[in-house]
């Protein structure tokens, strides 16, 4: 996993202002510091959504060595130009170029998609490095064989997975919305600097859409964080169930409905892990059906929501033993994350336990009106007892 620490423009087009200078006079701090904030945020929202950490983590400002042998490499192989602004990386001489986004160079009329910077041939040509202004000093700059200055935010990309991954590596993910430029970009650069295929296989997945279809976006005032939603009472299991609800690759409709339709589940859920490992009762231990079924729905690229519905299943099927059920919904949540393993076995008073058997006993005998009353005497000290098909159950309330 990179991560973007470096200071770019605002926009694809490689106009704008910098995002880190903006950033940190908006929050009064230096460049760095704005970077190091967010990453540990990030970091932060990464381990309370129990999404399992990278083995390696690399910083784009670690890497500024490698991001300009690249640049060299291609400037050998005649695919830049200098202009005053910067080292760009010329896309006509690529046959290829789009093929990831399905762009036809010929479609593509000056200005068209992007903004042109003065001297730039083509309107797709993008900055490999970027030269500091000659008025004023960056936070973010470093000198090189081109000139002071940054690295395009394409090249710190390629210059990290090539590094850490190899020249071709299977899986690289992101967002829809790098498709056309960004991922378009790191192709080219690629697979001119190495001679190979880049990546075999593209994961983009789609936004998070609000109401009235708009989606969420972090420049907006529209951009609701991970922190917001506890203080909410929502926890961070409740929004990951609700991203495992809707395929990666279609739009999540995001709403607080859907979030308390998705706390409702994890709720039940969990009520029903403790009543599982609370349980003992007879059945057949044959699970083979269900954990076949959630590796289909799980290698049918990602299909979680099909995922969860094969948990579901398995959760209300009384035929299958409950300690084998269990230990299946564990290797089910090695996938889900929904800590699972984290809900533990509940150790009833005996004293509870001697009323629960004294009430089972009245009823036997149907003597209802004792049993109601054993029924309130647990209520008032902090249990209930449910009634099933296979005997009773003892929850806290």
């Amino acid at each position: 996993m990179n991560i973007t620490d470096v200071g770019h423009l605002t926009s694809d087009s490689d106009t704008g202002e910098d995002k880190m200078e903006k950033g940190a006079r908006r929050e009064n701090k230096t460049v760095w510091e704005v970077a190091d904030f967010y990453t540990k945020a990030f970091f932060e929202d990464i381990k309370r959504l129990n999404i399992i950490k990278a083995d390696i983590i690399c910083k784009a400002t670690d890497h500024i060595k490698e991001q300009i042998e690249l640049i060299k490499k291609l400037e050998k192989k005649g695919y830049t130009y200098k202009i005053e602004d910067g080292i760009y990386f010329d896309t006509s001489k690529l046959k290829d170029y789009g093929k990831l986004a399905k762009l036809k160079k010929e479609d593509l009329l000056a200005g068209a998609r992007v903004e042109i910077v003065k001297g730039k041939k083509h309107p797709t040509d993008f900055a490999l490095w970027k030269f500091s202004p000659k008025d004023k000093k960056r936070q973010m700059e470093w000198s090189s064989p081109f000139n002071t200055g940054f690295p395009g935010w394409h090249i710190e990309c390629s210059a990290m997975s090539m590094k850490h991954l190899g020249n071709t590596f299977d899986i690289h993910c992101g967002g829809i919305d790098h498709i056309q430029v960004h991922h378009t970009n790191e192709i080219a650069q690629s697979e001119t600097a190495t001679g190979k295929k880049f990546v075999n296989y593209w994961l983009h997945n789609e936004f998070i859409v609000l109401k009235d279809n708009i989606k969420m976006a972090k420049s907006g005032e529209n951009f609701i964080t991970l922190s917001e939603l506890i203080k909410k009472g929502y926890s961070p299991e409740d929004y990951r169930y609700l991203c495992l609800t809707t395929h990666y690759r279609k739009p999540l409709m995001f709403s607080y409905e859907a979030l308390d339709g998705a706390k409702n589940s994890v709720e039940k859920l969990k009520s029903y892990v403790l009543e599982i490992l609370n349980t003992k009762n007879k059945g057949h231990k044959d699970i083979k059906k269900y954990k076949e079924e959630f590796l289909n729905a799980i290698n049918n690229d990602l299909g979680t929501s099909e995922a969860l519905a094969v948990l579901w299943n398995l959760i209300k099927d009384s035929n299958i033993e409950n300690s084998v059920k269990y230990e299946t919904l564990l290797g089910f949540d090695k996938v889900l994350g929904l800590n699972l393993d984290k809900i533990k076995k509940e150790k009833i008073p005996v004293e509870i336990i001697k009323l629960a058997e004294e009430r089972e006993k009245a009823r036997k005998n149907k003597n209802w009106k004792k049993a109601d009353q054993l029924r309130e005497k647990i209520k008032e000290k902090g249990y209930i007892v449910e009634d099933t098909e296979k005997g009773y159950i003892i929850k806290r309330l």
